[in-house]
């Protein structure tokens, strides 16, 4: 029988989509090992890393200044009912101290990076693809891997933590000055009930957390773009792509440090 006219057919050693997974997985973890080694070894690209710290940190400050002093109000202003009910408003501030440094100021720094920095670097590094930007760098003896991806996966690893601490400040002063138009508690007293309430092992958990989800933004973000498809399509999908694995990655991340965490406060 005549099988010239027949479709070849291609084995996988599963199925497609099961062996793409685990080709992705792969793919992934050598992505990683790329960062890890470029990052460690000459030359530095000092420049390009400190222009992506402004990009990453200074001009994230507006939108993080806002988000945080928001929430702060919010949370404080949503808290005090519930607290008024049994008559422990003077709580009030070592509950908002817990919330803000444990969970909400490493989440919402993240989610607000994950949105502004991740979507631009996806984009950015999806059209320098498509444009064969990248190709070109390659071709004039610059590393593009380094200059790239490696720059920004610094920046936004270092800068996350930095933004978290700046989000707990700001979300705390929205919160005293709530605290302060309604029961007006003093600065001083504000703040002695915020340190009574957190431990070290809350300010080095988040800071902790912070640097793993800003790691985690700036690998996604740039393997999406750097790896996207050709077109204009694979650029806004590149984009978009970078925030929502980002952003699912980063709650499972923190699903994760929560067990963790609690298991060291239970030692």
């Amino acid at each position: 029988m005549d099988q010239t006219n027949e479709p070849a057919r291609r084995k996988f050693l599963i199925s497609r989509k099961t062996d793409k997974v685990f080709l992705d997985l792969h793919k992934v973890y050598m992505f990683n090992a790329s960062i890890f080694r470029e990052m460690f070894s000459r030359p530095f690209e000092f420049r390009e890393v400190l222009n992506q710290f402004y990009e990453v940190g200074v001009r994230s400050l507006p939108l993080i200044t806002l988000t945080g002093f928001i929430i702060g109000v919010v949370f404080t202003n949503q808290s005090r009912p519930s607290l008024a009910t049994f008559g422990a408003t003077s709580w009030l501030p070592s509950l908002i101290s817990i919330a803000i440094v444990r969970a909400l100021a490493p989440l919402v720094t993240s989610i607000i990076t994950a949105a502004r920095v991740g979507s631009n670097i996806g984009a950015e590094l999806g059209s320098m693809r498509v444009t064969e930007q990248i190709d070109a760098m390659e071709v004039s003896a610059i590393n593009p891997f380094k200059y790239l991806v490696v720059t920004r996966v610094l920046a936004t690893t270092l800068m996350v933590p930095l933004l978290m601490l700046y989000t707990v400040l700001v979300g705390l002063l929205g919160s005293y000055m709530n605290v302060n138009a309604n029961e007006q508690t003093s600065f001083i007293t504000f703040m002695v009930k915020v340190f009574d309430a957190i431990s070290f092992l809350d300010l080095f958990s988040s800071i902790i957390k912070s640097v793993v989800f800003g790691y985690t933004i700036g690998m996604i973000s740039c393997y999406k773009g750097y790896y996207s498809s050709k077109g204009t399509e694979g650029v806004g999908k590149a984009a978009n792509s970078s925030v929502v694995t980002a952003i699912i990655l980063v709650f499972l991340e923190e699903l994760i440090s929560l067990q963790i965490i609690g298991a060291l406060r239970n030692m």
